[in-house]
């Protein structure tokens, strides 16, 4: 399918719409290809039921900011056969009627041809895109290609984020920013970092963007905590863990259960 719109005023729009609503967004995270290509498909449009905005993540061979769950998602579909083209190809097939970001580290963008991914992932419906080893003002030239091309360049945000370099870090973000709950890799956690709210009012402070809380969020009632104080709540390897061990549909029952959590936490906020 080729994009007929702006695809950074989509996501743009999916905000603004989640604002009129007061709801909260629910940001299911799925590695692409995993655990194999149909399965993934089928998880895509399931995830797509519950979802605000996907993040679809591209299978690499070095994924040093995951963790265990992710890593092994990523190689299971390395193995299938799965590349950034193939990521491209699947998205275009799950016509997904949710704003995409996709996720990448930055070598795959690079092999691609930075221009021609930016092209082909606007035509396939991609909405954004986040890459995982580029810390802002590393890499200019990269940085400002996505933020001409119709994707919204997503900035990820460390709690230890501060003062000039968190200003640095938002300035030049587009569509929202991903708040990484805790330090270190990604995987489901039992508890939430100490002092999110106040690290949540830092960046509310520093940009008007949407923030949304990942890393970690595992339960329902975690991510009922995150609701009041943040705009989404991202789910990655809670989810990728239960597609792996019980397939597309629990997985979707999954992201049922986080959506139910955030509608009561919705309630709860404005009544």
């Amino acid at each position: 399918m080729s994009a007929t719109t702006s695809s950074e005023a989509r996501l743009d729009q999916a905000w603004a719409q989640l604002r009129q609503a007061r709801r909260t967004a629910l940001i299911p995270y799925l590695t692409a290809g995993h655990p194999s290509r149909p399965a993934s498909l089928e998880a895509l449009k399931r995830a797509a039921e519950h979802a605000d905005i996907l993040e679809v993540g591209v299978a690499f061979s070095d994924p040093l900011a995951d963790g265990p769950t992710i890593q092994r998602s990523t190689f299971e579909a390395l193995a299938g056969g799965m590349s950034l083209p193939r990521t491209l190809e699947l998205i275009a097939e799950a016509r997904l009627d949710k704003p995409v970001v996709v996720f990448s580290y930055l070598n795959p963008v690079r092999r691609y041809g930075v221009a021609r991914f930016l092209a082909d992932a606007a035509a396939v419906g991609a909405s954004g895109l986040l890459l995982t080893d580029l810390p802002a003002g590393n890499d200019p030239a990269i940085e400002d290609a996505v933020r001409q091309s119709p994707l919204s360049l997503i900035r990820l945000v460390a709690p230890t984020t501060t003062g000039a370099r968190l200003a640095e870090v938002v300035a030049g973000a587009q569509g929202f920013l991903y708040l990484v709950a805790r330090l270190g890799v990604t995987g489901a956690s039992a508890t939430l970092a100490e002092g999110l709210e106040g690290y949540l009012a830092r960046v509310r402070a520093a940009s008007p963007l949407p923030r949304a809380v990942g890393f970690g969020i595992s339960t329902p009632a975690q991510a009922r905590q995150v609701a009041h104080l943040a705009e989404g709540v991202v789910v990655g390897s809670a989810l990728v863990d239960c597609l792996a061990t019980a397939g597309p549909k629990a997985a979707g029952v999954f992201l049922g259960s986080l959506r139910a959590a955030l509608d009561t936490a919705d309630r709860e906020r404005h009544g």
